[in-house]
């Protein structure tokens, strides 16, 4: 048996269907909101744009300045590489410790966002 639908029954599906698009997106914005909201110690009602980002205390270590201790606290720098990187000095960026070959890129990728080349 073959059935037919008309174009108003099409237009009538297609809302149907929409409807249904916008609601389960909503219902996965409520969700994330609430997700985020959560993990930041809050609820959804202050997960709102008056609420903001928590920075994250993160200390950047300074490869051009930095003493040995201070570069030890990085993963991956051990003695050795604590004064390759400081005998290398200066950096014009982060990347050339990768570049000169004082660090692995192992090592550089675990690092990097730890990590600064202030320039004098």
């Amino acid at each position: 048996m073959k059935h037919s639908i008309g174009k108003s029954g099409l237009i009538a599906l297609a809302i149907v269907v929409a409807a249904g698009v916008a609601h389960a997106s909503v219902q996965n914005a409520e969700a994330a909101a609430k997700t985020t909201a959560s993990s930041q110690g809050g609820t959804a009602a202050t997960a709102g744009k008056d609420s903001k980002p928590k920075a994250a205390a993160v200390k950047l270590v300074d490869i051009n300045s930095a003493s040995k201790a201070e570069l030890k606290t990085l993963p991956g720098i051990d003695d050795a590489r604590a004064e390759k990187i400081i005998k290398g000095r200066p950096y014009l960026s982060k990347a050339f410790l990768v570049e000169r070959k004082i660090i692995p890129i192992g090592v550089y990728e675990q690092i990097k966002k730890q990590i600064i080349a202030k320039q004098n």
